[in-house]
């Protein structure tokens, strides 16, 4: 039986609530979008995995204000069930100079910490990234709700000049990244 991930492309289309975050010409939730497309398409063309996504088309809109479009998530996940989630952000920060990749969990020494320690490395590698750390957030909705090891990956900084231009420039190398880590992960690579 394949395994099963859930693919979160954090926010909704700019324009509606909850759209993330805007710098340097890049709107989050597109950036989410386009590496979810990506990564949906690395895992699903490799029998070992079934991935979904939580917005297929680049205009899709989950719930109704930021609380309804979290639990819209969690809710697909939990519902498919999902043997892993993993949701795709893009940072900002007011100090253009801060740049860096990011992985967020619900608590250290799960199994969701051992995902998140190679998504890293592979982003790290792919992109050239900066390696920020694995860091314990419990208060993140995904995080706290999901029923299976869940991974907020922060893929680089809107705001900062050098991230701004990898996440425009190479999308798929960030897509590449948390594919080749999960492949590690699951010893597969």
């Amino acid at each position: 039986m394949p395994i099963r991930i859930f693919i979160d492309q954090g926010h909704n289309p700019s324009g509606y609530f909850n759209s993330g975050a805007e710098a340097n010409g890049l709107t989050e939730s597109e950036i989410n979008y386009e590496v979810g497309i990506y990564l949906l398409n690395l895992l699903n063309s490799d029998p070992r995995f079934e991935a979904r996504v939580s917005r297929p088309t680049p205009d899709t809109i989950l719930g109704t204000n930021n609380t309804t479009s979290l639990a819209e998530r969690v809710r697909m996940a939990n519902a498919w069930p999902a043997d892993y989630f993993i949701s795709i952000h893009c940072n900002y920060s007011p100090n253009p100079a801060i740049n860096g990749t990011e992985v967020y969990i619900y608590q250290y020494g799960t199994q969701a910490q051992w995902v998140a320690e190679d998504i890293m490395n592979g982003v790290n590698w792919f992109t050239g990234t900066r390696n920020n750390g694995i860091r314990e957030n419990p208060s993140l909705y995904v995080l706290r709700n999901a029923n299976m090891p869940a991974n907020l990956v922060e893929l680089g900084y809107l705001s900062s000049p050098i991230d701004s231009q990898l996440l425009r420039d190479n999308p798929y190398g960030f897509a590449y990244g948390i594919y080749f880590g999960l492949m590690r992960y699951f010893g597969f690579a």
